[in-house]
């Protein structure tokens, strides 16, 4: 009669300790919320030097948690189809006064070589990511993502 009883009694405190676990920053999937939109415009036309460009609209931004780290992934859209070779392209700020916490990537996108149908937004879209570690997590609070149009940033 003892046995079950303490069995129990212990499974139900078992269980009653993971919603502290769950709201923690210990929860992996706790690291970064949904991503924010912000719009702006670019102060320059957004173009590297081996001749790729930002991408017009940033969708989406997803942080998600993977053994090792978490994938950063972006979504973006152009206003034609039929561009490629999309990458985030971290920016590195060499300005004194640049919060080291919030890592910056620029969504860049190399333009289609013929002219290309406008057609629906989702055949329009691309998707790129980035791995980062645990170590490299463990001291940034913000990842944003800038494309010409608009930026998305996840906080922790």
């Amino acid at each position: 009669m003892r046995s079950p009883l303490f069995a129990a009694f212990a499974v139900v405190l078992t269980v009653s300790a993971c919603a502290t676990v769950r709201e923690s920053r210990f929860n992996p999937f706790n690291w970064f919320g949904r991503s924010q939109e912000t719009r702006m415009v670019a102060a320059d036309d957004g173009r590297l030097a081996d001749g790729r460009q930002l991408v017009a609209e940033v969708v989406e931004l997803k942080v998600e948690p993977m053994p090792g780290g978490a994938i950063v992934r972006a979504t973006g859209r152009n206003d034609t189809q039929g561009w490629w070779n999309g990458e985030l392209v971290e920016q590195v700020s060499d300005d004194a006064d640049s919060d080291p916490s919030i890592l910056t990537f620029q969504f860049v996108v190399a333009q289609p070589w013929d002219q290309t149908r406008v057609s629906t937004p989702r055949s329009r879209e691309l998707t790129v990511g980035t791995f980062l570690t645990k170590r490299r997590l463990e001291t940034i609070r913000a990842i944003t993502v800038i494309g010409a149009r608009n930026s998305r940033n996840s906080r922790r």
